[in-house]
């Protein structure tokens, strides 16, 4: 059904009472007022569950009529016609699509150009949203010759009112025999494609994708159209015929993937009021509802999302067996193939690998495995033919228990994890065809499987391959530079099999309640001894899944500072091979997690941790390092960096004479010099001292370091985090020493608030700087107030606050650990919170995880001893709580 073809309903659209209406005046409220009751009639019928494209085509039906009444109240030279042209020339039409025409028109521009003016005046007068252009034949020709975008845009074109054979004039003008040949379209298409896929990162698994452009999106569909309309004649997806291009099967998926994503689309236009293709958060919930989902095992927007991620993966295989398809057809036409046999079983054919026989899977099941074998052994082979991609959907079925406990079958599997090349495509070629998720039930079953948070930027499948993806770049030259550690340790390792399997299991228990890292553990000790793993690698596999959110814990939670610390983590790894492959799974476990979470930052803290439980393991774990002796260290190389500048030891002495241990312990001697030398020459001491040094002079990794000597004062460090938020900067670590004379040494690192380094800019330092000094100068001990907004994707996740306190009987503080949203403002809430209840705060890690904080504050009474009362803890983090989830 076209545009052109769809009758409209009565109830809909009188069409001669309209032209009737606008004949005797009053044309704008006229066509307001049609415009609304189109649009209550066509979402009426939408709720009550007409398919979305036959709505579509009914509203391009209607704007043919009301465009065209509109069109003839003016006396249009004969050289001239309205067009349709993209989606709406399509005939397809959503509630809040853009209107896109073209007015073709004769040479004498002057001739219509008063015309012109007044018809696009009174569409916009009527609200509608006009995309339009004014042409003749032969703009049509020079643009389209330069602008693949707006050929493809005239290839859909329809005449809504005028000359007919003007447009013919222009299809004449743009056919494939004056421009963009059938291969040349082709090409240019594939390559618009690609670099569409690459903005949405080349995968149907984005948090918020686009029901438009996104992989697996209409888009792709449209792609497939315009191929076949420009090489083989066709006017629509429906007319491609089934059995030359598209199987029985595939003519179902298309047709229903298709009205899964018009319904989509339409729906979200209808509940946002706009022209809105993404999938935002807050549209997600609304459409989960819409669908009639509900809470239950899984969220309703999580059942939604894993629906929409399996019909875009369905419709992405589909994209990539027709462009194949069309690849054979066009690029492929004249000439003989090019075969080469591989096998008895397999050859390929124009470098895309193929069956010899179409009886082979049925025959042979475990083909079905070494068809991907074959192309992680062979560099040459660019993918598998669109031909044998059909036969691995029809009988992958046949991957029942039966295959699942051949021998054959397990030894092929672990030789793909072996293979030289490409082996993380051959998994996403599995995952798409339906291949792994049949072989391992248990990844079957997390297909999809959306995570409802910012933290996670994929479905818990597509990060696990992106996991593997990037344990293979630790081995890649050309990744070097960006994780050098980890190539350098992944390279060592003796079984980069075994880090794989860990890779593919540790999430794997996802979305079954409970920890997911056990039941992962249970799950891959069963895959290892299935797959006659030696006993020693099962161990090790099976301890990697269970641990492998340990390091990244005590990396970003602890004091890795403490040698104390780093002992109790060097006994739980045990030994340096364990300690090797967590930490590569560690670091390509959060690269794959957000890659807007990894910075420089978080990489020093894993390579810190790395290098200090390395040098415990040599030392032996029953030769712990003497906290004492750190100490000293960091003291006796302070005082050599502070004598070449002139200082006794006698003035050292006196300046530190007010210092913790826990200062000399986790700073660095080079900042403690630094320290030093500044408050030495800082003779006001009602005044603050504020320092800051830029990434290249920083300690750690990109974080810039901001050093605070002030007057000790109870709302320190809510001021302080207020004034940073309000300098765009987000606080990644903090320590807060606290001195016997009443004054403080308070050192943060900090980034810019989207992660990334401070750009190296001495005046943004002193901005800084100054801006610090100047507020905690004044009024320091009234409450901070901070001024943000809170962001939108912030606003979807209304996760109340959870809390938790214990004793670390090392450190002889409490820990205080707060998990919630992130929002503006909520450290400072934190601080006030601190000083209500008497709380000194000795140090802060914290750790935002896309829209959720997890920090964790070491915290003691006013007498520097843990808070062991129950009542008083409670009362603390009932009232963290509170404070944090009245403003959400």
């Amino acid at each position: 059904m076209t545009a052109a073809n769809t009758s409209l309903p009565p109830a809909m659209f009188d069409v001669d009472g309209f032209r009737a209406d606008i004949a005797g005046g009053n044309t704008i409220g006229r066509c307001k007022a049609a415009l609304g009751e189109a649009s209550d009639y066509l979402d009426t019928q939408f709720h009550a569950g007409v398919e979305a494209g036959d709505l579509i085509r009914l509203r391009a039906r209607f704007m043919d009529e009301l465009l065209g009444a509109l069109w003839d109240l003016q006396p249009w030279p004969t050289d001239t016609a309205l067009v349709a042209v993209g989606g709406y020339g399509r005939g397809e039409l959503h509630p809040h699509s853009d209107i896109d025409i073209l007015i073709l028109i004769g040479e004498d521009r002057e001739a219509c150009q008063g015309l012109v003016e007044a018809f696009l005046t009174l569409l916009w007068d009527i609200g509608l949203a006009v995309g339009h252009s004014v042409r003749t034949v032969k703009d049509c020709r020079v643009n389209a010759a330069r602008d693949i975008t707006v050929l493809t845009n005239l290839m859909e074109a329809r005449v809504l009112r005028g000359s007919e054979p003007l447009m013919q004039a222009v299809r004449e003008a743009t056919s494939p025999a004056q421009m963009w040949p059938s291969a040349e379209f082709f090409r240019a298409k594939l390559d618009e494609q690609q670099a569409r896929h690459n903005k949405y990162a080349d995968t149907e698994y984005n948090l918020e994708p686009n029901v438009k452009g996104s992989p697996g999106g209409l888009r792709d569909l449209q792609v497939i159209g315009w191929i076949a309309e420009r090489h083989f004649g066709v006017k629509t997806l429906d007319e491609l015929s089934t059995g030359n291009f598209l199987t029985p099967d595939e003519r179902r998926i298309l047709d229903r993937g298709r009205e899964f994503m018009w319904r989509v689309r339409y729906a979200l236009h209808m509940v946002t009021g706009r022209e809105e293709d993404r999938l935002l958060f807050d549209h997600q919930r609304a459409l989960a509802e819409l669908w009639g989902f509900e809470d239950g095992d899984k969220l309703a927007v999580e059942q939604f999302m894993q629906l929409f991620y399996r019909w875009a993966l369905a419709l992405g295989q589909l994209n990539e067996v027709l462009i194949q398809n069309f690849d054979q057809a066009i690029l492929h036409a004249s000439g003989a193939d090019e075969l080469r046999d591989i096998n008895e079983r397999f050859r390929t054919r124009n470098g895309y690998i193929e069956v010899k026989d179409e009886r082979l899977f049925q025959q042979y099941p475990p083909a079905l495995l070494e068809v991907f074998l074959l192309c992680a052994q062979d560099r040459d082979i660019i993918g598998i033919g669109a031909p044998t991609i059909r036969l691995l959907r029809d009988h992958r079925h046949l991957i029942d228990d039966n295959f699942r406990a051949d021998p054959r079958n397990h030894k092929q599997f672990l030789d793909i994890l072996r293979a030289p090349y490409r082996v993380t495509r051959q998994l996403r070629r599995m995952t798409r065809y339906g291949i792994l998720g049949n072989y391992l039930p248990e990844f079957g079953r997390i297909v999809g499987q959306m995570q409802h948070d910012l933290f996670h930027a994929y479905t818990v499948d597509a990060h696990t391959l992106e996991v593997i993806q990037n344990m293979r770049r630790f081995q890649a030259p050309e990744y070097e530079e960006r994780f050098p550690v980890s190539s350098r340790v992944a390279r060592r390792l003796p079984k980069i099999e075994l880090l794989y399997i860990a890779g593919l299991y540790h999430d794997i228990g996802k979305g079954r309640g409970g920890d997911h890292s056990e039941l992962g553990a249970l799950d891959a000790e069963r895959f290892c001894l299935q797959h006659g793993l030696l006993q020693r690698d099962t161990n090790l596999v099976v301890w990697l899944v269970r641990n492998h959110l340990t390091m990244s814990a005590v990396s970003q939670r602890k004091d890795i500072s403490d040698p104390e610390v780093i002992q109790q983590f060097a006994r739980h790894v045990g030994d340096q091979h364990r300690l090797d492959y967590l930490f590569t799974l560690t670091v390509a476990d959060i690269n794959g997690t957000n890659p807007n979470l990894w910075n420089a930052w978080r990489g020093s803290l894993l390579r810190q941790l790395y290098t200090e439980t390395k040098r415990a393991l040599r030392r032996g774990l029953e030769n712990p390092i003497d906290k004492q002796v750190w100490i000293e260290e960091a003291r006796n190389a302070a005082i050599d960096i502070l004598e070449y500048r002139g200082f006794t030891i006698e003035e050292l002495e006196d300046l530190w004479r007010e210092r913790g241990e826990d200062y000399f312990l986790r700073e660095r001697a080079e900042d403690i010099a630094w320290h030093t030398e500044a408050i030495a020459g800082h003779y006001d001491r009602s005044q603050p001292l504020v320092l800051a040094r830029s990434s290249n002079d920083s300690s750690v990794a990109n974080a810039t370091q901001i050093f605070i000597h002030a007057q000790s004062h109870p709302h320190l460090f809510s001021r302080v985090c207020a004034e940073l938020e309000q300098l765009d900067l987000s606080i990644h670590d903090a320590r807060i020493y606290n001195a016997n004379d009443n004054m403080t040494l308070d050192t943060f690192f900090v980034l810019d608030s989207d992660g990334s380094a401070i750009a190296e800019d001495g005046a943004r330092l002193k901005h800084i700087r100054e801006h610090l000094a100047r507020a905690l100068a004044t009024d320091t001990d009234k409450p901070a107030v901070v001024q943000r907004l809170t962001p939108r994707q912030m606003k979807s996740f209304t996760v109340p606050t959870e809390t938790r306190m214990s004793v670390d009987e090392i450190k002889h503080v409490s820990v205080l650990e707060v998990a919630s949203p992130d929002r503006p403002g909520l450290l400072a809430r934190i601080g006030q919170v601190f000083v209500e209840h008497d709380v000194v705060l000795q140090a802060a890690k914290i750790q935002t995880l896309g829209e959720r904080v997890e920090d964790v504050f070491f915290i003691t009474d006013d007498r520097d001893q843990p808070i062991t009362d129950p009542g008083r803890c409670e009362a603390i983090q009932d009232a963290i709580r509170e404070r944090l989830d009245q403003q959400l």
